[in-house]
């Protein structure tokens, strides 16, 4: 399938694994849920990052930092939601959410479980079962910015700040 692009709507059935940010100790977590995007995001607007892996190098150092940074410059421009997905099983996301000082849902730490929303409506990487390095903007349901990177390092197209100037 081709990516969503501007315009696009969000499929049905949109579902990703995720285990809610309940406390901050990373090393315990609940267990897993399912997360229904097409229904949860059908009446709001969201914010979806993609990463190639939690606690990887670029992931960790220059593409989460700055959307936690700037949350509250995306709520100020209407964001209900910001999310991040990888490849990562939920728990080792809801770690990632928990080391960096997420609180409850301020950001959600969603598991593309191998990678099904990147295949089919994203970009994946290229390197295995891991996700591209991507952001979209949906706004009650319809895609209004989709930005790739060119190469998995980069963090341009996808960073907060480039997401934060197409609202």
């Amino acid at each position: 399938m081709a990516p969503l692009q501007v315009g696009d709507t969000l499929p049905e059935g949109v579902k990703f694994e995720w285990a809610p940010i309940t406390d901050s100790d990373p090393t315990a977590c609940g267990l897993p849920q399912e997360y229904d995007a097409s229904k949860e995001w059908k009446d709001k607007k969201v914010v979806l990052f993609s990463v190639p892996g939690a606690f990887t190098p670029g992931c960790q150092a220059r593409h989460l930092p700055p959307y936690i940074e700037n949350l509250s410059k995306f709520k100020s421009k209407g964001v209900d939601v910001v999310a991040v997905i990888a490849s990562n099983d939920s728990w080792v996301m809801n770690a990632w959410g928990k080391v960096n000082g997420v609180k409850g849902d301020d950001i959600l730490f969603l598991s593309d479980t191998k990678t099904f929303f990147s295949k089919h409506y994203g970009w994946p990487a290229g390197m295995g079962d891991r996700n591209g390095r991507w952001a979209m903007v949906f706004d009650h349901g319809k895609v209004t910015y989709a930005g790739n990177e060119k190469s998995p390092g980069e963090v341009s197209v996808s960073g907060a700040e480039a997401v934060l100037s197409k609202l």
